[in-house]
């Protein structure tokens, strides 16, 4: 189912003719082009102006290796496996979006038609006419619309499906890129830790432990220490002067 994706991709850019380029394409390693052109039975001019085309649109990639004998460059081409799906899926969502405007288009408004010609007008155009065809002058009778809606209807269901099948097939591709690249990942690491010069294991000996020496602690004896008295000096008598009596005078009697 894969391949029919992207054949249809093929298709949409280049044309019909071109999708068989897809069954050489393939996704893991590129193929060089004049094998291409040798299998697709045509020139490596032709062969190069449909990888050109897709190339446009980012959905081939390629490498160029120089011959060392002839001096020109030969080019080797692979298909982006999810740079397609995203291509459709784009293209797929704008016929989506196509389809459900037309829906709702035919389901909201009237359209006429001229049974002789096979004409169809909007209303609008019709009033414009006069309800009559431009081409042989009949008069156009209203369009039963019913079931031109559900065959689009029908169709909008199958865009749907094909949307989700191509969001799970992205989904896959995703999740493959992501393997690849942390196995390339991990490949790098390693050969980086070869490049690496290997250091030496350093055995470090055991440390012998030294004797530890207890240490003596002689104790002094303190002599005691005699406390001896200050003796206080006698404070000096201080000699009160003798205090002069006031004679007392007598009253005299009248």
């Amino acid at each position: 189912m894969l391949k029919k994706i992207l054949k249809e991709v093929v298709t949409l850019i280049v044309g019909k003719q071109a999708e068989d380029i897809v069954d050489l394409l393939d996704a893991k390693k590129h193929i060089n082009e004049f094998i291409i052109a040798k299998k697709l039975d045509l020139t490596i001019n032709q062969t190069r102006n449909i990888l050109y085309k897709i190339s446009d649109y980012g959905l081939v990639s390629y490498i160029r290796k120089k011959d060392k004998k002839k001096g020109w460059y030969t080019y080797f081409w692979k298909i982006e496996v999810l740079k397609s799906l995203e291509f459709m899926k784009n293209n797929l969502l704008k016929k989506i979006d196509q389809l459900e405007h037309k829906i709702k288009s035919r389901e909201t408004k009237r359209f006429y038609i001229c049974a002789r010609c096979n004409l169809e007008l909007s209303e609008e155009n019709a009033l414009l006419y006069v309800f009559t065809c431009n081409e042989c002058g009949d008069v156009l009778a209203l369009k039963d619309n019913t079931k031109f809606v559900r065959e689009m209807k029908k169709s909008l269901e199958k865009l749907k499906r094909d949307l989700m099948f191509l969001e799970e097939e992205r989904k896959k591709e995703i999740e493959k890129i992501e393997k690849i690249k942390l196995r390339e990942r991990r490949k790098e690491e390693k050969e980086k830790a070869k490049k690496r010069p290997k250091r030496k294991k350093v055995v470090k000996k055991p440390a012998k432990k030294k004797p530890v020496k207890k240490k003596i602690v002689k104790t002094i004896k303190k002599k005691p220490v005699k406390k001896t008295m200050k003796k206080l000096k006698p404070k000096p008598k201080i000699k009160k002067k003798p205090v002069k009596k006031k004679p007392i005078k007598k009253k005299s009697k009248k």
